[in-house]
């Protein structure tokens, strides 16, 4: 049946109501009875299809237009308030996240980050001369702006500057840490866990025990990065409310460094943020799968090349002279016609390899063959191998910066 037919129910009734009053005002007969029995079977017939179809569309209506519960709508999205973690996500936030760039493709940052572990380890034992564990938590991805607005407050929050690279980094410290480090450096109890006073702003001296802290974890820090990069971090002011720390813009991507400190019972986190742009510098040496000892060189491939290139054969020329003639010149040459070269007897031969010179030599014969001395000591070239590399860098920067 029509929609339209569905739809006017109440009319339709009304024109079987005026149906029936009319078949009952007129005479009673047995034809008048036998019409109207008729008439009820067909009219229970069409109510009862009227019904069916009823129930139909609304059915499909109601199929159609099913609730979706809280739980799938987390999974649509990827979101799960049970277990949201910032390296497992999946649906919309992972197409939203997949433009980021995954530190994973950076995986000397995880040598680094282990070898800041283990000096912090042993700094932080002989700055508090209590037994002092690090670890690792995680290495993660993440926007600057969604980092800033998930720190939990009250935290301290030191911005450095990293002078080599000419840029700036974070360091969140947690207020767990920051307590029980207080009480360990004044002297607090073993077996007591710090007690968190909230809703005040940090003393002078709380605030001058962390900033000796930050210092000795960005000491350590520099050591990490210096067999990749010399680097110099430089405390540049230090913030309590995260708004005033912004070192970047929101939408840019940063590494963040997650480190747990223990001290038996007590302890907190310490985050450790660098922005992409802060160690864009050096990405390249970053990119490198697998270093030796010396972080870059192999000195056994360095003396296998050294060897091999000690017994390399090359093509050595002894230039007598050279002179630029004419084409016309040239072509009027002629069986027995003499070309005078503008040189003295006594004079040197240039002995070359391609087009280097590497020294001059006084041309003779031994024997029947015609030999040459060498007069002067071999020219070695005035760029070294730190130059060369030095060079190579640079010329990186540039097509990088262009």
């Amino acid at each position: 049946m029509p929609p339209d037919q569905t739809v006017d129910q109440d009319a339709l009734a009304a024109q079987w109501g005026l149906a029936l009053e009319a078949e009952s005002a007129a005479p009673a007969g047995d034809g008048s009875q036998r019409k109207e029995g008729e008439v009820d079977e067909q009219m229970a017939a069409q109510w009862a299809a009227i019904i069916d179809e009823t129930n139909e569309g609304a059915a499909g209506k109601a199929s159609a237009e099913r609730t979706l519960g809280q739980e799938e709508i987390d999974a649509l999205l990827g979101f799960s308030a049970a277990d949201l973690s910032l390296s497992d996500n999946s649906g919309i936030r992972a197409i939203i996240d997949s433009a980021m760039v995954s530190y994973e493709r950076l995986p000397m940052l995880e040598i680094v980050f282990d070898r800041l572990v283990r000096l912090m380890t042993a700094s932080l034992r002989n700055f508090t001369s209590d037994n002092v564990e690090v670890s690792l938590d995680q290495i993660t991805s993440v926007r600057f702006g969604d980092y800033l607005n998930s720190i939990p407050l009250p935290a301290i929050l030191a911005v450095f500057r990293a002078e080599e690279w000419e840029n700036f980094g974070l360091a969140t410290v947690s207020s767990s840490l920051i307590y029980s480090m207080i009480d360990v450096l004044l002297g607090g109890r073993r077996g007591q866990s710090s007690v968190r006073v909230e809703g005040r702003p940090y003393t002078t001296i709380e605030t001058d025990l962390v900033k000796r802290m930050v210092e000795v974890i960005l000491a350590d820090a520099e050591l990490a990065f210096k067999p990749l990069s010399p680097v110099k971090f430089n405390i540049d002011r230090f913030e309590t409310n995260p708004r005033f720390a912004a070192i970047s813009r929101p939408a840019n991507a940063a590494i963040l460094v997650r480190l747990r400190i223990d001290m038996e019972d007590r302890g907190g986190t310490v985050e450790l943020l660098l922005p992409y742009a802060t160690i864009e510098p050096i990405r390249d040496v970053l990119l490198q799968m697998f270093m030796g000892d010396k972080l870059g060189r192999d000195p056994i491939w360095e003396g296998h090349l050294a060897t091999e290139i000690g017994h390399a054969e090359i093509a050595v020329d002894a230039v007598l002279y050279e002179a630029y003639l004419p084409l016309r010149r040239l072509m009027e040459l002629d069986v027995g016609d003499t070309l005078e070269l503008d040189l003295k007897p006594e004079a040197l031969v240039a002995v070359r390899c391609g087009n280097i010179t590497l020294t001059e030599a006084r041309m003779g014969r031994v024997g029947d063959r015609v030999a040459v001395r060498v007069a002067k000591p071999l020219r070695r070239p005035k760029t070294t191998f730190a130059m060369f590399e030095s060079a190579g860098e640079s010329s990186k920067r540039m097509e990088a910066s262009s």
